[in-house]
């Protein structure tokens, strides 16, 4: 089966539809799918909801998506350090939907292993619980939450074999884990493809059956808070 693709647009070709449900991995900056989402962006495919902790910046990640008007929906945990998404919610142009970040990745994971649902105490007597299922266990309370099951998943790596077995490079196996398990497609960028066999198994995040197409290519390195000390 092929996976490797020369590129992000040819690696999505065939795949994007309007209106579908994707799960982007990174946090903040680090680790973004930044390529596939600059060829959704050119693809021109819209009405998008994305399940990702946040949305970049307003010219990074997924606010150029937003910048573009091609999301309807976003189902995140943070949505600071981006003022498009903020104006766009206030405003009413873009839904919203909240997740605390733990519970968020737990949805993901779980769509990724089958599992429907799940129940967790974060989020009882909050706005976060409205609406949802309650249930008590020895004398707790908890909520229901239903696992994301994404029509496509879009992840950044470091490295990968040609099977698509995955390496994250430190912190950027934040969300790009779990969120490349929950994708009936997933689709993956890596710094680097290597030779099949040549990776340490015991050093693989990602097993290669839930990449179903891969790419290599060069990433911009940016610091999302560049934050010094005044020279001595």
């Amino acid at each position: 089966m092929k996976k490797v693709y020369a590129n992000a647009a040819e690696a999505l070709d065939g795949v994007l539809q309007d209106g579908m449900l994707i799960a982007a991995g990174g946090f903040g900056l680090c680790g973004i799918p930044e390529l596939l989402l600059q060829a959704i962006k050119e693809a021109g495919t819209k009405d998008l909801t994305f399940a990702s902790n946040n949305a970049g910046v307003d010219d990074f990640g997924i606010g150029i998506l937003l910048q573009s008007k091609q999301v309807r929906k976003m189902m995140s945990s943070y949505v600071g350090e981006n003022a498009e998404f903020m104006r766009q919610y206030l405003s009413g142009e873009l839904e919203l939907e909240f997740n605390p970040q733990g519970t968020l990745a737990e949805r993901m994971r779980a769509g990724g292993c089958g599992i429907p649902g799940f129940y967790t105490k974060t989020g009882v007597g909050t706005v976060i619980a409205e609406g949802k299922e309650h249930k008590d266990f020895n004398g707790e309370t908890y909520i229901l939450e239903e696992g994301i099951f994404a029509d496509l998943s879009i992840v950044k790596g470091w490295k990968a074999d040609e099977t698509g077995n995955m390496i994250f490079r430190k912190t950027s196996r934040n969300f790009n884990p779990p969120a490349a398990m929950c994708g009936r497609i997933c689709i993956a960028e890596v710094e680097e493809i290597v030779p099949t066999g040549s990776l340490d198994p015991d050093a693989i995040h990602l097993p290669g059956i839930y990449v179903h197409r891969l790419i290599q290519g060069k990433h911009e390195k940016r610091i999302e808070q560049r934050t010094t000390r005044p020279a001595a």
